[in-house]
C-alpha cells in the first residue's frame, strides 16, 4: 500500500467522527524554527527540505463510539487547529497540535483530560454563502482572534505536497512523561483549489508561540470533508 493511502487501522477502534467544510492554510518554514515544539522521539517531517505550519478551521460532526449514534452534546461543534507535521523514530508520520480551539466546553474538558490534547474553549462561527466560507474564532481565555474567508474553486489534483499535508494517519502527543501515537484512518481527501478572501490569524499563531509569517500562505485548499475513525493509543 502506498503512503498516501491509510494503513490498516488496528483494533480496537475507540472513536469515529466526520470532518466537514475544512479549509487548509499552510506556510512553509525551516524545520529548526519549530523543532522545539515536538515531543521526545519525534521531529519535524519535511517536504523538499521544509516543514509546514497549518491553520485548519472546520466543522466536527457525529463524534461518537465506533458503533451506534453520535453523542448529541459532544458530537458536533466547530474547531480551528494549529498543527505541525511530525515523524517518529519508527517512521510513523503524524500531526503535532499546538492548539485545538472548539466552541463546546464539554469537548474541551474531556479532550484535555482524557487525551492530553491542547484544546481551548472559544467563541466560533462558520458561515457559508454558495462556495464562500467564513470562519471566525476568539479564544475565551486569551482573546486571541482569527478570521479566515475562502472561496472554493475547481477540483485540485492531489500531488506530492497535498499528500504530505493531508495523508496523516495519526497524531503525536506527550503525556504522562511519554510520547504517544493515536492512529486514525479515513478515505483520501478530495481537495478543491481555494482563494483566500480574508485572513487574520497573527494573534492565534502568537498565542501558541509561533511567529506569524510576513507573507501570504504557501498553500491553500478546501475539502468538503471525510469520515474518520481512531484506534487506541500506542507508544
Amino acid at each position: 500500500m502506498s503512503w498516501p493511502e491509510a494503513p490498516e487501522l488496528p483494533w480496537p477502534r475507540i472513536l469515529r467522527q466526520r470532518w466537514l467544510d475544512l479549509t487548509f492554510v499552510h506556510w512553509a518554514v525551516a524545520p529548526d524554527e519549530v523543532a522545539h515544539f515536538f515531543p521526545p522521539g519525534t521531529r519535524p517531517d519535511t517536504f523538499e527540505g521544509r516543514t509546514y505550519v497549518g491553520l485548519v478551521p472546520f466543522r466536527m460532526v457525529g463524534t461518537g463510539l465506533p458503533y451506534g449514534p453520535g453523542v448529541p452534546y459532544f458530537g458536533s461543534f466547530l474547531e480551528t487547529n494549529i498543527r505541525l507535521y511530525s515523524v517518529d523514530e519508527t517512521g510513523r508520520r503524524g500531526v503535532v497540535f499546538r492548539s485545538l480551539d472548539a466552541n463546546r466546553l464539554a469537548v474541551v474538558a474531556a479532550a484535555r483530560t482524557v487525551f492530553g490534547l491542547p484544546y481551548r474553549w472559544a467563541r466560533m462561527c462558520h458561515e457559508r454563502h454558495g462556495n464562500h466560507h467564513t470562519y471566525t474564532s476568539t479564544v475565551r481565555s486569551s482573546g486571541a482572534e482569527a478570521v479566515v474567508g475562502v472561496e472554493m474553486g475547481e477540483r485540485l489534483p492531489a500531488g506530492p505536497l497535498e499528500d504530505f499535508l493531508t495523508a496523516r494517519w495519526g497524531l503525536h502527543v506527550h503525556r504522562a512523561g511519554r510520547t504517544w501515537y493515536l492512529p486514525n484512518r479515513h478515505p483520501p481527501w478530495i481537495l478543491n483549489a481555494a482563494t483566500l478572501t480574508a485572513l487574520d490569524a497573527d494573534a492565534l499563531l502568537r498565542s501558541v508561540g509561533l511567529v506569524p509569517p510576513e507573507r501570504a500562505p504557501d498553500h491553500v485548499a478546501f475539502s468538503a470533508g471525510v469520515p474518520a475513525e481512531f484506534a487506541r493509543w500506542t507508544t
